[in-house]
């Protein structure tokens, strides 16, 4: 059974081209623009696993974990922090809220990314 990964980012760019190597690693893609949209995505498809980028309109991708970690479901959901800040207060921030890994966009490549979805989604 192919499993599920919800990627929650705002840039076009980075989105699809994250999307498109999750794809091709042989995982189902769904994606969302906002922390809101990523929230009722997340609750309604219960992703294996879901990248969430921290700065987004409408609901940030701090607001978003935190709403997730109240659901019954979302409280156990498997969720890798995906941003293009590395300072320390955010680590610290997305952390609290239980993450399974934190990429730093201009840190990794795609095949780094991709490598992390699969070790994640295949840890227990």
């Amino acid at each position: 059974m192919e499993k599920k990964v919800l990627i929650v980012e705002d840039e076009t760019d980075i989105r699809e081209a994250i999307a498109e190597a999750v794809t091709d690693a042989g995982f189902s893609v769904t994606i969302a623009t906002n922390g809101a949209e990523g929230l009722e995505l997340a609750l309604s498809e219960k992703p294996d696993l879901i990248l969430l980028d921290l700065k987004m309109p409408i609901m940030d991708g701090h607001e978003a974990l935190e709403k997730l970690r109240q659901d019954p479901w979302g409280r156990n959901a498997k969720v890798i922090i995906l941003t293009s800040m590395d300072d320390v207060k955010n680590v610290a921030a997305a952390h609290t809220g239980d993450i399974k890994d934190y990429i730093i966009k201009v840190h990794n490549s795609l095949d780094e990314i991709v490598k992390k979805v699969r070790m994640t989604i295949h840890s227990e």
